[in-house]
């Protein structure tokens, strides 16, 4: 008897385009949400964008409470948790880069309310998925919780922020490469449950930006649009697995024993485009499409060496040796590269 049986979970509204920020009230009034709004941000996105949003919906008549946060950490959580019960709100909007929509994504779970993403920033595919993620001292936490409701996504604003958080969230799509490649091999190996539909989808969403690498310009419009397209997309792809599967892989898995050897020195999205560099060399070898991952990275600016990482080559090979250590998730890196195997890949590739 056929028993299996799946939850998807996908945002009601994506809105997407030039100065679609001014209809963040009528995305919310479209769900149906009631009560007060809680308006999350941090200083540079409430300039941005947090105030209109603010005021937009003040001109409803549903009197917005604001909070801002400084930076990503649980107690920041559990901040926004106490604001919002203080101010008996009845949905929170999440206005700001990666720190604050997953701040807001996981104060929003704990207290079972919905929430609405309005990213400034295209800096990863967290805008629309359902993961979280805050540092916890020299380590990095991801989290299940609910992706939202809506999404808002102002290209205007987009191409308009610091360069290096798009060429981030382009290197975070691109990675998707090799981590639907370890899901196929963790499904070979380790029967690990997988889904064709959203393995389709997350490398579809890679090769839609290695493809498109050439176009993706500095304060170009369209631009944003291909990557803030792709960000979502691949958002979607983990909601239909149910998992953070069809975009992390062995390169993840090496950005976040980066983040505990040398935390804060890069970006997220850089530094798993540089992994993806190295463990697509594993899983294809010196012929394989290690190349076309590095090119298009290299094409849209992102860093594709440690130096440009602003990382030791030492530390690059310490990640890559003991990132299978991270969790248990079964990847190229099975039980693990040796240091040998690790440098010559590392110099094959051009990463040190």
């Amino acid at each position: 008897m056929f028993e299996k049986s799946t939850w998807i979970r996908l945002p009601r509204n994506v809105v997407v385009g030039h100065g679609v920020l001014d209809e963040t009230v009528d995305a919310v009034a479209e769900l149906h949400l009631t009560g007060r709004p809680l308006v999350v941000t941090s200083p540079t996105p409430r300039e941005v964008a947090g105030t209109r949003v603010v005021e937009g919906f003040a001109a409803e008549g549903t009197d917005p409470e604001t909070v801002l946060v400084e930076e990503a950490s649980f107690e920041a959580v559990q901040r926004v948790i106490r604001e919002a019960d203080a101010a008996e709100a009845g949905f929170l909007v999440g206005v700001g880069g990666g720190k604050v929509i997953d701040i807001t994504k996981m104060a929003a779970d704990e207290l079972g309310l919905g929430f609405v993403s309005v990213p400034t920033a295209a800096s990863h595919d967290g805008i629309v998925s359902g993961r979280g993620s805050v540092p916890d001292g020299n380590t990095r936490h991801s989290v299940a919780a609910e992706p939202p409701l809506a999404v808002v996504a102002d290209t205007e604003i987009l191409a308009d922020a610091p360069w290096r958080l798009t060429t981030a969230g382009c290197a975070d799509i691109i990675s998707n490469y090799t981590a639907v490649k370890d899901w196929e091999l963790a499904k070979r190996l380790k029967n690990v449950e997988y889904s064709e539909y959203a393995g389709a989808l997350s490398r579809m969403t890679a090769e839609m930006l290695v493809e498109n690498s050439d176009s993706i310009k500095k304060n170009l419009e369209e631009s944003a649009w291909i990557v803030v397209k792709a960000l979502v997309s691949s958002g979607v792809a983990m909601s239909i697995a149910g998992s953070s599967r069809p975009a992390s892989g062995a390169e993840h898995l090496f950005s976040h024993q980066l983040d505990r050897l040398v935390p804060g020195t890069a970006l997220h999205g850089h530094q798993v485009g540089v992994g993806s560099i190295m463990t697509e060399y594993l899983h294809s070898g010196a012929k394989g499409e290690w190349r076309s991952v590095r090119n298009a990275l290299a094409s849209i600016g992102a860093p594709t060496t440690a130096e440009e990482l602003g990382i030791e080559d030492e530390t690059i090979i310490q990640a890559l040796t003991t990132a299978h250590e991270i969790r248990d998730r079964y990847t190229i890196l099975g039980d693990g590269v040796n240091e040998p195997a690790a440098r010559e890949v590392a110099r094959a590739t051009g990463v040190i």
